[in-house]
């Protein structure tokens, strides 16, 4: 298996735990400043590892 494949899945599911964290801060939230600032470090880094996961995944050809 090629590394830039491996590397790709990591940054996908700590995407994932990323976004999935954001939504459980989303959901408990009670509207203070440091909590939305979480919410939304926690909501971009996520989403940026998921799509460079994917993306690498995707781009990354097969050779066998």
């Amino acid at each position: 298996m090629n590394l830039k494949r491996i590397f790709g899945a990591l940054l996908t599911i700590l995407g994932i735990a990323g976004l999935i964290y954001a939504a459980m801060l989303f959901i408990n939230t009670s509207g203070g400043t440091r909590e939305i600032k979480a919410l939304v470090i926690y909501g971009i880094f996520g989403f940026i590892f998921f799509l460079s996961g994917i993306n690498l995944i995707r781009t990354t050809k097969d050779e066998a």
